[in-house]
């Protein structure tokens, strides 16, 4: 849950005054300890916000605010320079060693500045819009990440790489990674479709659209989200909605918690639970649009396959 849902934004309970004085603080420690150095003139890199972002050395001390934005970091063969992570990035397994900043729009902006980033990799949906708008006025460079296709996650990696000074990592990784995509794209190309039901969460029911990242790797796989037309990006649905549309497929978390598929086997009739194809995948192999959601993708197309073999 904590992966798809944005992190409330922490109340101010200080008065103006208190708030200029923070950003005043913030300000001078930033200046105390030489601030990060902005190019002039060098070739720069667009993030995913349309922002250009230039560097006039390698970025040597990096801060993530996303779990996603670790794994591509480390991905890009940055590991080594991140030196502040947001809650929940535990992966790699050295990510977990490094200090916490706080996450989504809860972020320790002391904290970070502290660290003396040189830059800040932001979620750009997930992170608080007016703690951005803090730390970029504080001089430090942002990289806005965004990956909402497949595509843009290889990119993110060899762009991030770009900043970091690792571009031999990095297109390595990318070139893997599309290397990868590209096998399954051929292997499960014009295959009969399956239609799906991806469940977030069962209190409130919610569930995926078709912008997120899951559902490009259903259509990947073959599948069809049969909420992909809904204009949330993690919509509400009625359970009744789904016993409706009958899926092939209920697919849900890999633990036994609010989000597991099994709690549709009270109602048999329903296609899915009929055959048996109540599938489970761990969520961060899907939710994170980083390099590990061609992990999810491989289990979700063998599952997909799966259930067209059993298709009367």
């Amino acid at each position: 849950m904590a992966t798809l849902l944005h992190t409330a934004n922490r109340r101010q309970k200080c008065p103006l005054t208190a708030t200029v004085l923070l950003a005043a603080v913030l300000l001078a420690a930033v200046l105390l300890a030489g601030g990060p150095a902005l190019a002039n003139g060098a070739p720069g890199v667009v993030d995913d916000a349309g922002r250009t972002l230039a560097l006039s050395t390698p970025a040597r001390r990096i801060v993530s605010l996303a779990p996603h934005a670790t794994e591509l970091l480390y991905a890009a063969g940055a590991g080594e320079q991140v030196v502040g992570v947001s809650e929940f990035s535990d992966y790699p397994q050295k990510a977990r060693q490094v200090p916490r900043i706080g996450g989504g729009g809860a972020l320790d902006l002391e904290r970070i500045v502290a660290l003396k980033p040189d830059l800040v990799v932001a979620w750009r949906s997930g992170n608080s819009a007016v703690q951005i708008a803090r730390l970029k006025n504080l001089g430090i460079p942002i990289f806005e990440s965004e990956p909402r296709d497949f595509a843009a996650i290889a990119s993110n990696i060899e762009r991030l790489a770009q900043l970091a000074g690792t571009e031999t990592a990095g297109h390595a990784a990318a070139s893997a990674f599309r290397a990868r995509l590209d096998l399954l794209s051929t292997r499960f190309a014009g295959r009969a479709p399956v239609r799906v039901f991806y469940q977030v969460w069962d209190k409130p029911l919610m569930t995926l659209n078709g912008q997120h990242m899951v559902s490009a790797v259903m259509r990947l796989c073959g599948g069809r989200n049969i909420f992909d037309s809904l204009p949330q990006l993690a919509p509400m649905v009625g359970v009744e909605a789904v016993v409706r549309a009958d899926p092939e497929v209920i697919m849900g978390d890999s633990a036994e918690r609010n989000n597991a598929p099994s709690a549709w086997r009270r109602f048999p009739k329903m296609t899915a639970v009929e055959r048996g194809n109540l599938f489970v995948i761990d969520p961060d192999l899907l939710t994170r649009p980083g390099p590990r959601i061609i992990d999810g993708a491989e289990q979700m197309c063998q599952q997909l396959e799966t259930a067209r073999s059993k298709r009367p």
